[in-house]
């Protein structure tokens, strides 16, 4: 089975923008057993942005374009290597990649990175993928790696996305200013009220919210593969899933005949 991992910025990282270790520690332990149990794991993962925030001590996000990219050098950077030392733990080996959107706009750039991905799965490495926001511009503007997930694990022909972020999962209401909202535990098809109440950006540091992850839910579908929403404060989860417990919203892909 082959699952690929967006993880939010939400996730790895405290308000502050320094990273969470907890949270980043725990998810690098669960994924390294997950593929010792056999699965192959792909991680698409944000947080340059927010983790160079940190580094370089700002009080915020950068609002102009050269400030985020300057922020995406030196946080994506802290990102790898943190991300190398922990799975090294678990004797597993990374690769990142960095992707533009042209990258899998253009047919023959786009069979390139799925014929990359292949062979690092083939020769048992973890990939980890973000978006090349140093270079990139459009991208960073939409901040949108929920679709950059969906994408991804539609090139990659997995059989599940694994969504983890900073809320439970899709709710009737925004949980956070309705408190009779109630979570919904499976999508079979999105309909206009969803994507109405999914309301708009997510965190100050990050820049996904639930509406991206409907976009993101509705290619995964429609390429037959399942997608899980999450509360990426508990990694455990995971585990979950896998077992097949109902924890979170999984939107169910619609197998082609």
């Amino acid at each position: 089975m082959r699952i690929v991992v967006k993880v939010g910025t939400s996730t790895l990282t405290h308000t502050t923008g320094r990273m969470d270790i907890r949270h980043v520690e725990t998810l690098c332990k669960v994924l390294s057993d997950v593929k010792n149990a056999g699965y192959e794991i792909v991680l698409v993962s944000s947080g340059a942005i927010g983790m160079g925030v940190g580094k370089l001590n700002l009080r915020e996000r950068p609002a102009d374009m050269p400030g985020k990219q300057a922020a995406a050098a030196v946080g994506q950077c802290e990102l790898m290597y943190v991300y190398d030392k922990l799975f090294n733990q678990y004797n597993h080996t990374i690769a990142q990649i960095l992707l533009t959107g042209e990258d899998l706009r253009d047919d023959a750039r786009h069979q390139n990175f799925s014929n990359t991905v292949g062979r690092l799965l083939e020769l048992g490495v973890l990939p980890v993928i973000n978006e090349n926001d140093t270079v990139s511009t459009a991208e960073i503007a939409v901040g949108d790696n929920d679709t950059l997930g969906a994408l991804v694990a539609e090139s990659v022909h997995a059989d599940l996305l694994i969504v983890l972020t900073d809320i439970d999962g899709l709710y009737t209401a925004d949980p956070r200013r309705d408190t009779h909202a109630k979570l919904i535990p499976e999508v079979r098809e999105i309909t206009q009220q969803m994507r109405e109440s999914a309301g708009g950006g997510g965190t100050a540091l990050s820049t996904g919210g639930m509406a991206t992850k409907l976009i993101a839910a509705d290619i995964c579908m429609k390429a037959g593969c399942d997608m899980v929403i999450l509360n990426g404060s508990k990694p455990l989860l995971v585990y979950d899933v896998l077992e097949g417990k109902q924890v979170g919203t999984r939107f169910i892909g619609r197998k082609q005949k």
